[in-house]
């Protein structure tokens, strides 16, 4: 799999990324388990690994961070992501956001702590703080990345104008926004956040490259049509529904975020990369989804 530059300023990663924010949904995250998925990863070209401080609890991180201790690859041979800025309550009932440097700050010193290592690739805002002050969120990130504990910046589920607010505040990059894009999920182009991240020399990330399996085994007539239009454009390519879908998100110019435990699932990511649409491939897919119509 071809490495690329996230964005003018870097880094290079993997044009599949796996992530790990469905582990904490499955209850199976162990030292083994996540070390059998990152060799495989590798295997495969995948070297770009997501994370997040809440994912699993913030179990995740740490279990990873002993998969590094091991030392069955080197930690200069993968791109690490981590993520804060969505928080529980005191009683656990409720999720909130928080993007005050206080908690930035922590939160990167934790990360650090428990993925055991000196540094992270990206740190990302999971998601914009609508009482943060722009200011202040900016001031945190320029500390962290002064500090050489965070090489690059990032942004999650941001909108144009959100992510706008903050670049503005900041004289280093954001290199990436993090968002939700799949064929059952269009917005992001529709709504001019693809434009915008583009706009920056970035490429965006895109998570639910599937749609949560719905592009897969939904039983609505939007996700039937989408499945019988991958399945023979596929055909094209000797690819399945699977590969189709996640080749339409790499024609775009994003790369597909993967959360999947099956190794086929995985397999079938990374080898998305091999499938290159054409133009009208691309479109007649898109046009499924209803926002293209035919003259």
């Amino acid at each position: 799999m071809r490495k690329v530059s996230l964005s003018d300023s870097g880094p290079k990663v993997s044009e599949a990324i796996y992530g790990f924010w469905r582990w904490k949904d499955e209850g199976t995250a162990t030292t083994s388990s996540i070390e059998k998925t990152v060799n495989l990863c590798l295997e495969l070209g995948i070297n770009t690994f997501d994370h997040a401080d809440i994912y699993g609890d913030f179990t995740v991180e740490e279990y990873f961070g002993k998969v590094i201790k091991n030392k069955s690859f080197k930690r200069e041979d993968i791109v690490l992501f981590s993520k804060c800025g969505i928080r529980k309550s005191d009683d656990g009932n409720f999720k909130y956001y928080d993007t005050s440097k206080e908690h930035i700050v922590s939160s990167v010193n934790g990360s650090l702590k428990r993925l055991n290592t000196d540094y992270l690739d990206i740190f990302l805002l999971q998601h914009a703080d609508f009482l943060a002050d722009p200011e202040e969120t900016a001031g945190a990130l320029a500390e962290v990345v002064k500090s050489g504990k965070v090489k690059h910046i990032g942004v999650a589920n941001f909108s144009v104008f959100q992510h706008q607010l903050l670049a503005s505040f900041l004289r280093i990059p954001i290199v990436t926004n993090h968002i939700e894009l799949n064929l059952m999920n269009t917005t992001a182009i529709e709504d001019g956040r693809i434009d915008f991240i583009k706009q920056c020399f970035s490429k965006p990330l895109a998570w639910a490259p599937l749609a949560g399996g719905r592009i897969l085994d939904g039983k609505d007539e939007k996700a039937v049509a989408l499945r019988a239009k991958l399945e023979e454009i596929g055909k094209k390519y000797d690819a399945n529904i699977e590969q189709t879908a996640v080749a339409w998100l790499m024609k775009l110019g994003t790369l597909p975020i993967v959360g999947s435990l099956s190794e086929s699932r995985i397999r079938n990511a990374a080898s998305a990369s091999d499938i290159k649409l054409t133009h009208q491939d691309w479109y007649e897919i898109y046009q499924v989804t209803g926002k293209v119509k035919p003259d």
